[in-house]
């Protein structure tokens, strides 16, 4: 009885805090935590830079940023009470939502790039290239490693490589080392990370896996990465997925649009952090599809188009 009893306190809590202040005509003590990604990330540099602009859109304490190990342990952290506001890739969002239909979307964001990684002299260029050799799938629980598996699966390599679990920072390390051959990152462009060491990279054409990939899932687009991007010799085609901005829908409606607002009047900012937030539109923003729009974005969204 009294683990039910304290269950239901921090409920409790957890609805006055998003609620808005009613006699200040603001949101008061509102405390917002979002859970962002990996420390050097796009996720977590967006997300640092939206909390400031929440802080003073919303005149609450600044949000607290939480790193974590990417989609799949934001969407927990959601659904667990531990988070309020997550960044979520689409295709993680659409398989999660089909078992928890109390999570919602506050918008489309930016959009995320599958990378391929090798070492500049790797003898490596296709996926099929990839076989018997050894990759690093990004951090257990994350965006990365869900991506990779449906690849790799796609590819009929999930056989015939070893893997192992990186966040970037170790991925680039033991791939430099020579302790893998090839890393997995999925984020947007550029990626700060791999700027700082492009090169010594270089990127592998997964252009011939769309057709496969498209056809698990309609969040999966075909996209390419400029040369341009990471200084590299060619372009080379890759998979995109949207991410969104992604909550409870039991958050406030109020709350929620006044997220929603300032997220878009961030736009600025936020690309000043990372080239990547150019894409966040009002226009796409509501095209969260599989996921539907909280009923505060979505209230937002109308009153943009009337």
């Amino acid at each position: 009885m009294a683990t039910i009893r304290r269950r239901s306190a921090l409920a409790a809590t957890a609805a006055l805090l998003l609620a808005p202040a009613a006699c200040t005509g603001g949101f008061g003590d509102l405390r917002l935590r979002i859970a962002a990604g990996n420390p050097g990330g796009v996720y977590d540099g967006l997300a640092q830079t939206l909390a400031t602009a929440w802080q003073g859109d919303l005149d609450i304490p600044r949000p607290q940023v939480l790193q974590t190990e990417g989609s799949p342990d934001n969407v927990r952290r959601v659904l667990a009470g531990e988070a309020d506001v997550a960044f979520v890739a689409a295709d993680v969002a659409e398989e999660q939502h089909k078992t928890h239909l109390e999570l919602a979307a506050l918008a489309r964001i930016h959009d995320d790039y599958l990378h391929v990684v090798v070492r500049a002299d790797s003898g490596i260029r296709s996926m099929d290239q990839l076989r018997g050799h050894r990759i690093a799938i990004g951090a257990q629980a994350s965006g990365v490693e869900f991506i990779a598996a449906k690849l790799l699966a796609a590819a009929g390599l999930n056989h015939a490589v070893s893997t192992s679990s990186h966040d970037l920072e170790d991925s680039i390390a033991t791939l430099l080392r020579g302790d893998v051959d090839a890393f997995f990152w999925s984020g947007g462009l550029p990626t700060p990370k791999i700027v700082k060491y492009q090169d010594q990279l270089r990127l592998v054409d997964i252009g011939d896996q769309m057709p496969k990939m498209r056809a698990l899932s309609e969040v999966y687009g075909t996209a390419t990465i400029p040369a341009s991007t990471y200084d590299q010799r060619a372009p080379v085609t890759t998979l995109v997925v949207p991410n969104f901005l992604v909550v409870r829908q039991s958050m406030n409606a109020d709350v929620a649009e006044a997220l929603v607002r300032g997220l878009f009047d961030a736009r600025g900012r936020l690309a000043q952090t990372n080239r990547a937030a150019l894409s966040i539109d009002v226009h796409p923003g509501i095209e969260t599809q599989p996921l539907p729009l909280h009923p505060g974005a979505l209230r937002y969204f109308r009153a943009e188009k009337t």
